[in-house]
Parts: structure tokens; sequence; C-alpha cells
């Protein structure tokens, strides 16, 4: 575990670029993640990812979940809500319990193999309400198959 201690205000300047590479869906680390969730509140992962039409992540969603783990092991008193959503792909109902499922699998992949403390996190699910991009191409689809970091 890295800790560290800068001025926020700083910090941002000084991770500006990395801040951008979170928006290009790029490998991110807890640094670039502390920076996008001070700066927007909010950060989209699309690192995570899952097994098709499953809440089973994937092993090359890791390092991903290690950089959040890292970044709630460094701020104890931070809480985020982790948002799961879908592409419009299946029925609106199994989407729903679909990104319900997807949230609760990476606080529970948190919490037992992050040690993060399960009452810093909260879930939802959104299916598919509120895609970011058109679900008529399948790059479309992509961008709104994510999981969502929402500080508290």
């Amino acid at each position: 575990m890295r800790v560290w201690t800068a001025n926020v205000a700083f910090l941002a300047l000084m991770m500006a670029p990395a801040a951008m590479v979170l928006q290009q869906r790029a490998e991110f680390t807890a640094v670039a993640l502390a920076v996008a969730l001070q700066d927007k509140g909010t950060v989209s992962v699309h690192q995570i990812l899952f097994d098709t039409g499953t809440a089973t992540i994937k092993p090359e969603s890791a390092p991903t979940l290690a950089s959040i783990g890292e970044l709630l092991q460094s701020d104890a008193m931070l809480k985020v809500e982790i948002q799961g959503h879908t592409d419009n792909v299946g029925t609106p109902a199994v989407n729903l319990r679909l990104s319900r499922d997807r949230a609760a699998a990476v606080k529970t992949y948190l919490v037992q193999n992050l040690g993060i403390a399960a009452d810093r996190l909260t879930t939802s699910g959104f299916g598919d309400t509120k895609p970011v991009a058109t679900n008529a191409t399948q790059d479309g689809r992509a961008q709104n198959v994510r999981i969502e970091l929402l500080k508290k």
C-alpha cells in the first residue's frame, strides 16, 4: 500500500494528465482515481470485466480493482457507491438484476480480497437506464457496460 499526503489542489494540478488517461479508459492508478473523484465526484470504470451475462469478474480486472483498493486504503474516510450499468441487450429486468449483481461482486471483491470495510461501500444497479453512448453499435454498448464509483 502506498500512502501519500498532499494538498488535493496540488494533486489535481499535477495529476491532470492522469485524469485524462482515465477518460481514455486506459489502466489507471489510485492517484488518478483520487483526482477524478475529487474533481467530478464520480468516475466510470470500464476496466472491470465480467463474463458475458454474469457477475463473474474476469481475472484481468485485478489491476483495476487493486487501484480502487489502494485508493480506499489510503483514504480511510472515503466512502463510495459502486454503481453497475449494462447495455440494452436482454430484457430490462434481467439487465437491472445483472447490474446490481455486478456492483455487489465488485464490493465483495474489495472487501474479501483487499480488506476494505464493507460499511464504506454501497451498491446499486441501473441496468440499461443510464446509457452514456448509443446501444446501436458494439462500441456504444461496450461503453455502456461499466462500473461507476460515486463519492459519498
